[in-house]
Parts: structure tokens; C-alpha cells; sequence
């Protein structure tokens, strides 16, 4: 019986593994662990410009930071939309973060792994608040300020990224910020 729990959460891990990866990854040979940089960066041919390289990592950290200020918030906000919104955020950034990481590892490319300083600030921010003035500033900073400020960032840099990986990413990103910023200013407190 336990044998077989293992293996079903096994095949369930497998499979969203999967998922994640199928939008991202091009066809690529089997490789060990210490190849895959090295496949990805074949596959991909030359180095990524460094546009596309900074693109990557400002993907890689908003989604870090959305995650971070969003955990906080599943553990402090008082209002349950807000929790909703919390979670909507750990599952969509969580789930980018790990498409980001994909491809970023084709490509060689050394990722944030904390928020940045802005976000450690807020974060300490957040945790001395509770109740409706948790809820107002969760909202206002990660839901409304990081969500249009995020936008902006993946518009313009769209524009201009070249490598076709780092812009399917960017692409795919884009609606779903969109998406975010409007559900949170739906409810701005």
C-alpha cells in the first residue's frame, strides 16, 4: 500500500514536472545533470546577449519576490480574498519560477534565489502589521505597485529581447501579470 502511494506521488510529481517544462523546452537529447548546462547552451547556440540574460534574471525576481510577499500574506491577512490572492500568487509566480529556471539553466544562467533588498524591506514591513492595514498594504505594494511596475518591465523588454526562449517566456508572462494587476485592483482596499 505504501509502495504504491510512493510510486502514484512519484508519477504525480513526473507529470507536473512535465507540464512545466513542455512550453519551454525544446527537443533536446537526454543528458546527466552536469550536461543539461552544456546541451542547453549547444541547443541554444551562442551565449545570451546580455538584454536577454538581465530579462531572464528580472523575470526570475519578480516571481521570487511575488512568492515571498505572498507566503507572508497567506500566514497574516485577515480578509479571505486576500488569502485567495496570496495563494493565486504562490501557485502562477511559483509556477513561472520554475519555467524561468528551465530555461535558464539551458542557458547557463546563474538566477536570483532570494528577494532583492527592496522586497526584504517590504517584507519587514509587512510582518510588523496585521489585521486590515496587513490587507491594505499587501494589496497596494505586491498586488497593485509590483504587479504594474513587473508589467512595464515585460513590455519593454519584449521589445527587445532576441533569444526566442527568453521571449516565449516573457510572452507567456505577460497576460498573466496583466491578469494579476487587474484582479488586485478589483480589489484595492
Amino acid at each position: 500500500m505504501q509502495k504504491n502511494k510512493t510510486l502514484k506521488g512519484m508519477l504525480a510529481v513526473s507529470a507536473v514536472a512535465a507540464m512545466f517544462s513542455i512550453g519551454s523546452v525544446q527537443a533536446q537529447t537526454p543528458a546527466s545533470a552536469a550536461q543539461t548546462s552544456a546541451a542547453g547552451q549547444t541547443a541554444s547556440g551562442a551565449k545570451l546577449s546580455s538584454g536577454d540574460e538581465k530579462a531572464l534574471k528580472d523575470m526570475a525576481q519578480a516571481n521570487i519576490n511575488e512568492i515571498a510577499a505572498a507566503k507572508i500574506a497567506l500566514s497574516k491577512a485577515q480578509s479571505s480574498d486576500v488569502k485567495a490572492f496570496a495563494q493565486k500568487m504562490v501557485e502562477d509566480h511559483g509556477s513561472a519560477l520554475t519555467k524561468v529556471q528551465t530555461v535558464a539553466q539551458q542557458k547557463g544562467v546563474t538566477l536570483p534565489t532570494e528577494p532583492d533588498a527592496k522586497h526584504k524591506t517590504m517584507a519587514a514591513k509587512l510582518e510588523k502589521q496585521s489585521g486590515s492595514a496587513f490587507d491594505k498594504m499587501y494589496m497596494e505594494n505586491a498586488g497593485t505597485k509590483d504587479h504594474k511596475m513587473v508589467l512595464s518591465k515585460l513590455q519593454s523588454d519584449a521589445k527587445n529581447i532576441k533569444d526566442p526562449d527568453v521571449k516565449a517566456l516573457a510572452d507567456a508572462h505577460t497576460p498573466v501579470v496583466e491578469q494579476h494587476l487587474k484582479a488586485a485592483q478589483q480589489m484595492s482596499m
